[in-house]
């Protein structure tokens, strides 16, 4: 090891001392054999309490009170979690935020529903403005509809390597916009969208505005409140480690809710759940944006985290991140520069979210091969390997690790590919 490496990985240990989230690490079930985790934007690690939560759950309340569970508080875990992740995480007040459905099938009956209520109000309202580089889901879903509603789809090229700008939405907005469906952190780049600025620009053009937070909540500060967010969806399975397949969350501002009107109807958003009448008569609130029955055990796993966040406060959550992800940009530099290696993420940590995207044409080889040495990263196209810090699990000297063992394996793929062996 070099003296600029024992360097690094002082500071590493140094940082690791000083963090004020450490003890939080302990809360996280062990991987045997694992010498880092660099994926926590795709899936985060499993909680301990969450595992206890879940036991507990099955012995004492499904087993213990079988269906009276559904009277006693099931029927409001939707809500009561939703207002536990809206206080932690996303700056809204109680009564706007839920846990339902997939992402997809929220981000479909959110922005559905947004674009039925301008098309009914104008008709001349008839564009939904996305961007070229949003999640797949995203553009896929948009574009059903679309087809579903004679709407027109009006794209905004965004950079891979950066995100969607206010001047790129004021560009494309007006008196034909019925909605705009932007995410705040760009799943390739990292790129973080300024929220209330882009929210302003579709407001003014009389615009709703529908956000995708699935790659920063619990990760970065998020004001839905203080910025005028009309509607929101995000996934609990990455930084708060609801597990594989975790339930969604939807935000609703609480003026909208009356008005918009969902297109899956269910029996859980009816007026009267049970009553079981002869026609579809939806809730007033919240309740209505329900579609099919709640997914009690999978809304336990999360709460963990959302606990987590709520005590140590989303401001120090942010604070470290952005230190990990500065560290990790240091050793990129340093390291993987010099292979031929570029940062296809914002180097302003104010315009970066909470993950870093490393871009060469061997990194596809390179994420299979950490993964063999269990290291795990995660790799998306064209060339882009993304290194997934999330604050509350992940350490300093765990960076230190993956980044080492990136630069070891990028170098053997470079001789193999020269014929060095």
């Amino acid at each position: 090891m070099t003296e600029g490496h024992d360097e690094r990985l002082a500071f590493a240990r140094r940082m690791d001392r000083a963090d004020p989230l450490a003890h939080l690490r302990r809360n996280f079930i062990a991987s045997d054999g694992l010498v880092a985790y660099l994926d926590g934007n795709s899936l985060g690690r499993p909680t301990v309490g969450s595992a206890e939560r879940i036991q507990a759950f099955i012995a004492d309340q499904w087993g213990g009170r079988l269906i009276r569970g559904w009277d006693e508080s099931w029927m409001e875990l939707p809500f009561n979690t939703g207002d536990a992740l809206a206080f932690a995480c996303l700056g809204a007040a109680p009564g706007q935020t839920f846990i339902g459905d997939s992402t997809t099938v929220l981000l479909y009956k959110l922005a559905r529903a947004a674009s039925d209520a301008r098309l009914a109000g104008d008709g001349a309202r008839t564009e939904i403005v996305l961007d070229t580089d949003n999640f797949p889901t995203d553009r896929y879903v948009l574009e059903g509809i679309a087809a579903e509603r004679g709407m027109t789809l009006r794209w905004i090229v965004s950079d891979p390597t950066g995100g969607v700008s206010v001047e790129q939405v004021a560009s494309v907005v007006g008196p034909q916009t019925a909605l705009v469906v932007v995410s705040q952190v760009a799943y390739r780049s990292g790129f973080l969208a300024d929220v209330g600025g882009i929210t302003r620009v579709a407001h003014d053009a009389g615009a709703l505005v529908l956000w995708d937070l699935c790659h920063s909540a619990g990760s970065v500060p998020i004001e839905l409140d203080t910025w005028g967010v009309d509607l929101a969806v995000g996934c609990t399975y990455k930084y708060l480690n609801g597990g594989p397949g975790s339930p969604a969350f939807g935000y609703v501002r609480a003026d909208l809710q009356a008005v918009l009107s969902q297109p899956i109807q269910g029996w859980m958003g009816a007026a009267d759940v049970f009553s079981m009448g002869p026609e579809y008569l939806p809730s007033s609130g919240l309740r209505r944006f329900l579609s099919g029955t709640p997914p009690v055990l999978a809304m336990i796993a999360m709460r963990d985290t959302i606990d987590m966040i709520a005590g140590c406060g989303i401001a120090a959550v942010r604070e470290k991140s952005v230190a990990l992800t500065e560290f990790a940009i240091t050793l990129a530099d340093e390291w993987l520069a010099p292979l031929g290696v570029s940062v296809a993420s914002p180097r302003d940590a104010a315009r970066r979210g909470g993950h870093v995207t490393l871009s060469h044409p061997a990194m596809r080889r390179v994420t299979a091969a950490l993964w063999e040495q269990d290291v795990i990263p995660d790799y998306r196209d064209p060339g882009g390997l993304r290194i997934g810090l999330s604050p509350l699990s992940t350490s300093f000297e765990e960076t230190y690790d993956g980044m080492a063992a990136t630069r070891d394996v990028l170098l053997a793929v470079l001789r193999e590919e020269v014929g060095l062996g």
